[in-house]
């Protein structure tokens, strides 16, 4: 099966590593001077909780020709970037193609590729690019499949994650599921505007946390009134306490270690513009549905206040929210 992973940041990075070790025929594209430095001396990745690296020589191409044809491409880009990528992919060859990461719009894309076999994915992986290395964490978990009603790739999808040691869960509702992934981080990302990116700052904050918790409430409600589905199932019960509780202390714990950094700011703070782009066009959808927000707006608004009032990394003043 040859595969081929668009994008060379965090996700693409690791999912090519993993499909490489696994003894998959991957391609990684990269460009400039990434590209050059994977191609001069490998593909290094450091495990940001152990002192460890490993460095390998995935093949690198810089563009998708027309005539490149691949079994499956990964299009591990930012929501913000996947549109500059659609050309090339309606005059690639291949088939099957799988939008990585975040999305809230993702009925849009299927429209635009109708002659492709559109899927999504979310891959638990986070960290941040340096120089000459990835730092990272990889679960090697994968949350995989297409929107509601289309015909079932879960026999393809068993057949591209074989022998990779994967966790893979089949979605057959991904819209759903991404919905429900932007409510529960746009609330985190505004935690990591509010505090430049330095999550401890929060430590103990119990107050933050219920904030935190109650705007992430208000997302699931305002999905779940306007029709969708709540994924993970595990997270249905989310008026609960026990909901409650469990993201509280997710939330202290995330904000207590080093896990706010490599799992939440380090993504936020170098993605303003995605985390923007996803809170309006969530916003779009809860507004059209006429569903309130109150507690999300205050966070929203305490955060872009907190960076306009001092010389922030974050600079929401550039980048909007509207």
């Amino acid at each position: 099966m040859r595969i081929l992973v668009y994008g060379a940041g965090v996700l693409g990075c690791n999912l090519a590593r993993d499909f490489f070790k696994a003894g998959k025929d991957v391609i990684l594209l990269a460009r400039g001077k990434w590209a050059e430095t994977i191609k001069t001396n490998g593909l290094c990745i450091k495990n940001y909780v152990f002192p460890v690296k490993s460095t390998v020589r995935v093949p690198v191409v810089t563009e998708l020709a027309s005539e490149d044809e691949y079994d499956v491409i990964f299009v591990a880009a930012r929501y913000t970037q996947v549109a500059a990528i659609l050309d090339a992919l309606r005059a690639n060859k291949s088939k099957n193609v799988v939008f990585l990461g975040n999305n809230v719009q993702p009925e849009k894309l299927v429209t635009t590729l109708p002659e492709k076999n559109v899927m999504f994915a979310f891959a638990s992986s986070a960290g941040h690019r340096e120089q000459d290395r990835v730092v990272s964490v990889d679960l090697k978990k994968i949350t995989i499949g297409q929107l509601c009603g289309a015909q079932s790739d879960e026999q393809l999808i068993q057949k591209i994650f074989a022998g990779t040691g994967y966790k893979v869960t089949y979605e057959p509702n991904m819209g759903d599921y991404l919905l429900c992934h932007a409510a529960f981080v746009l609330p985190v990302a505004f935690a990591c505007y509010k505090t430049d990116g330095d999550l401890k700052r929060l430590k103990g904050d119990t107050a933050y946390f219920n904030k935190m918790t109650d705007a992430n409430v208000e997302g699931y409600r305002a999905l779940k009134n306007s029709g969708h589905a709540i994924l993970p199932k595990d997270d249905e019960e989310f008026e609960g306490e026990k909901y409650r509780k469990t993201c509280v202390k997710f939330f202290t714990l995330m904000c207590a270690t080093g896990l706010g950094k490599v799992c939440a700011s380090d993504h936020a703070m170098n993605a303003i513009e995605e985390m923007s782009t996803l809170n309006r066009d969530l916003k779009k959808l809860f507004e059209e549905n006429g569903v309130s927000y109150p507690v999300w707006k205050e966070m929203e608004k305490d955060a872009e206040s907190t960076c306009k009032n001092k010389k922030s990394n974050c600079a929401l003043n550039n980048n909007g929210w509207s």
